[in-house]
């Protein structure tokens, strides 16, 4: 009988590969993104001091999306992290993807932030 690995466990496995390699400092903290089945969070992390400088995420009521789990929601996060980083003095951040695909939502995410003026 063969066990297979969940797409969690593998994922998580991936994550803790990229950890190894990145970290977010003071200059350039890290911007981790998890995403779920139903919504998409993204924080900046400063790894050395352990503090999480901004949040954003679908969940948020000032958001007032119908969906959390599709594109367009993704893009409005990126944007709101881009900002509330901007805001406490941060330009520029290491993309810790969390393991996913950057593809769809991650993707719109990444892209928006950047549009917004965050730098990666």
């Amino acid at each position: 009988m063969v066990h297979k690995e969940s797409r969690t466990a593998i994922r998580e496995k991936k994550h803790k590969k990229v950890r190894n390699k990145i970290s977010g400092t003071s200059n350039k903290p890290r911007l981790s993104v998890f995403r779920s089945e139903k919504h998409i969070y993204a924080q900046v992390i400063d790894d050395v001091k352990g503090i999480t400088i901004a949040s954003a995420s679908s969940i948020a009521k000032e958001q007032k999306l119908e969906k959390g789990a599709d594109i367009e929601a993704a893009k409005k996060v990126g944007s709101l992290i881009a900002k509330n980083a901007m805001a406490k003095g941060v330009n520029e951040v290491v993309f810790d993807r969390g393991g996913f695909v950057y593809h769809g939502r991650v993707k719109a995410l990444a892209d928006a932030a950047r549009e917004a003026g965050l730098q990666f």
